[in-house]
């Protein structure tokens, strides 16, 4: 069940990042962050005429009514487009948003990072500290997003709210469909960034859980000794009884580590051992 729901971890993570980056990627890279029109209104039969209407993004501005139709102008970010615009409140509100511009890209930087990262670490699942800076990542990449998208917003906001207010005019705007993919990209992040530290936390766990005590490892007596660092041999260990506490099974196991092994025997017949000397680590009978 462990090893399941890891796995089911991994891959949530995974597709949750994926879809992340292709939604941001695909936010920055389109023109439909805002639409607006505005016009006015005809007194004889209470009609309106479309004076101009536009979307825009991050770095595109294309009209679809009024004198500049079928038109595309790149934002200019240090200089003024030559561009005719209806009123200065809308021309302000193009200004205004690029204010939230950095915030969105820098958003791109970050999970583009926490999504190589993270496929790393589930290549190498031995290196489980990928899984939590990837994480970590996976979170400032919507943090910095989900700042741009409330500068974005309150931008706007502030525009339309000193509009002076005239019958005659109208004036709509709306979010568009890149501004979704950027809000839900960002759902998308925050998601994976939170999968992606408790994957973190269980392959941690996982690992405490079958790494051995150090008391566990036989000392290391001599250079010649061919055994020095291995484990103790499990079939050596006593039977587990109930209801003895943890220190009484520490001191069976110091007794067990501190304990001599007994001398051999000589050989029959009354003969001495052969004398035996160490040579690069080991144990060598002399001539």
């Amino acid at each position: 069940m462990s090893s399941f729901s890891t796995r089911a971890l991994t891959l949530l993570s995974s597709v949750f990042g994926a879809c992340g980056l292709l939604l941001v990627g695909v936010a920055v890279s389109t023109d439909y962050w805002l639409l607006m029109e505005e016009g006015i209104v005809l007194q004889q039969n209470q009609t309106t005429e479309v004076k101009m209407a536009l979307h825009s993004g991050l770095w595109r501005v294309c009209f679809v009514a009024g004198s500049e139709k079928g038109r595309c102008v790149a934002s200019e970010y240090f200089t003024e487009p030559e561009i005719e615009i209806t009123t200065e409140n809308t021309a302000n509100i193009l200004k205004m948003v690029r204010t939230a511009t950095p915030f969105p890209m820098v958003s791109l930087l970050f999970v583009f990072t926490a999504f190589v990262i993270s496929n790393i670490g589930h290549i190498r699942p031995q290196r489980t500290i990928l899984a939590f800076v990837s994480g970590i990542f996976f979170i400032l990449s919507g943090l910095s997003l989900v700042v741009g998208l409330v500068l974005y917003i309150s931008s706007i906001n502030d525009e339309v709210m000193n509009r002076p207010r005239e019958p005659e005019q109208f004036f709509h705007y709306h979010y568009g469909w890149s501004f979704a993919f950027a809000a839900s990209s960002f759902l998308l992040k925050e998601g994976a960034g939170v999968m992606s530290v408790y994957l973190f936390m269980k392959r941690y766990a996982e690992e405490e859980l079958y790494r051995p005590h150090p008391a566990l490892y036989r000392p290391r007596m001599s250079d010649c000794s061919d055994y020095s660092g291995q484990y103790l041999h499990p079939d050596s260990w006593a039977p587990p009884q109930r209801g003895r506490s943890a220190s009484d099974v520490s001191s069976d196991i110091s007794i067990q580590l501190n304990q001599t092994p007994p001398q051999q025997p000589f050989p029959k017949g009354g003969s001495n051992p052969v004398p035996a000397k160490c040579v690069g680590g080991r144990v060598v009978a002399k001539k």
